[in-house]
């Protein structure tokens, strides 16, 4: 819980919005954020940021939520991560990704199994982590820091625009403290694992999908196979849709990269396989032990391990990401700590973090 009398963190604008109120919780400090689109025609937070807060105020217990008049200012006083079983039904602005992932990052530190039960939602969409790419992409890496047996079942698929989707985010394990890891190079991919679906249109555009994806992947010489899953009757959501999930694993180290695709108005099934081949192969090549949409984990766990040092190797796109910049800002501002960078080669570099020794509220008063 927040200390009492402690002076809030400041921030200003909309960015990282989720990393700043899930980190603020596990670092148990007050924040204060201003300037929410204080620019814009229509100032203040989102429906589904405000979603987010319901979500964080449900599986937390004593957290305190300012909203100021205008939506452009937040104050958070985080309380304790209880955890336990609830359903959220979220706006369909956002697909369900987006109140998942940083549930990851907390569920591992509560007090008790965390169990949420996601109705009339988005499972996939152009702007957040599906759910596919939850299950065989973000899981694991949490395995890698020591937290295994989380599950995520689709009971049903929704698409954009009515949804109509409902999932089940299990995640009964809880640890004291992550794992250290050691990953000093990138990983040697040999297989290629996918999934491709849809939802309110013919069962033969999945196989027109994995086709076209197929020739492209066929030049890597690697052993791939992409199943398919054509959602029918109750099961398909509210509207048509299509889309596809892909992931170059390695048979040894658990290390894999993934990218993923929904289907636009105007494109076709072959298109949607070829430029989701093309962004599979070009993920691979920037290197690095990790993908896009692995790395906010990666940082978040090697900061809340042991007192020790991880190392892990990412690719130099990073460096000049201001999205990865201000995650290492953002982390500094709550425990202090600085990540080392170390070039490796001309693709990659060595991020080096000593972890903080991370003990929740909620275990110590547990």
């Amino acid at each position: 819980m927040a200390t009492t009398g402690s002076k809030p963190v400041l921030f200003t604008g909309h960015e990282d919005f989720r990393t700043r109120i899930v980190l603020a919780t596990l670092a148990g400090r007050a924040i204060k954020i201003s300037g929410i689109r204080s620019d814009d025609l229509e100032p203040g937070l989102r429906d589904f940021e405000v979603s987010f807060l319901r979500l964080i105020e449900a599986v937390t217990n004593g957290s305190l939520i300012e909203i100021s008049y205008t939506g452009t200012t937040v104050i958070y006083k985080p309380g304790l991560i209880i955890g336990g079983t609830h359903t959220h039904t979220p706006p369909l602005s956002r697909a369900v990704g987006y109140y998942i992932e940083p549930l990851l990052l907390l569920a591992p530190f509560g007090k008790k199994a965390m169990t949420i039960t996601f109705k009339e939602c988005l499972t996939t969409s152009a702007d957040d982590l599906g759910v596919d790419a939850i299950r065989t992409s973000i899981f694991p890496v949490m395995n890698k820091f020591g937290i295994d047996r989380q599950e995520l079942r689709i009971l049903k698929r929704g698409s954009a625009p009515l949804g109509g989707g409902e999932v089940v985010l299990s995640l009964p394990h809880l640890v004291l403290q992550p794992a250290t890891i050691h990953q000093t190079s990138a990983p040697v991919i040999n297989k290629i694992r996918g999934i491709a679906y849809s939802t309110r249109v013919s069962p033969a555009t999945v196989n027109r999908i994995v086709e076209s994806a197929r020739e492209v992947l066929r030049a890597t010489k690697c052993e791939n196979f992409i199943y398919t899953d054509v959602a029918r009757g109750d099961e398909a959501g509210k509207s048509p849709g299509f889309g596809v999930t892909l992931v170059a694993e390695t048979k040894v180290g658990g290390w894999n990269y993934s990218t993923e695709a929904v289907g636009t108005s105007g494109s076709t099934p072959e298109d949607l396989g070829k430029l989701i081949s093309a962004r599979l192969l070009e993920e691979i090549s920037f290197g690095g032990a990790v993908s896009r949409n692995q790395v906010l984990m990666a940082i978040v766990f090697m900061v809340l391990g042991k007192e020790d040092i991880g190392r892990l190797c990412l690719s130099n796109r990073y460096l000049g990401d201001p999205k990865f910049i201000r995650l290492l800002r953002t982390v500094k501002k709550f425990w202090g700590v600085e990540a080392l960078i170390r070039d490796l080669n001309d693709d990659e570099f060595i991020c080096s973090i000593k972890g903080t020794g991370f003990v929740s509220s909620s275990k110590k008063i547990a």
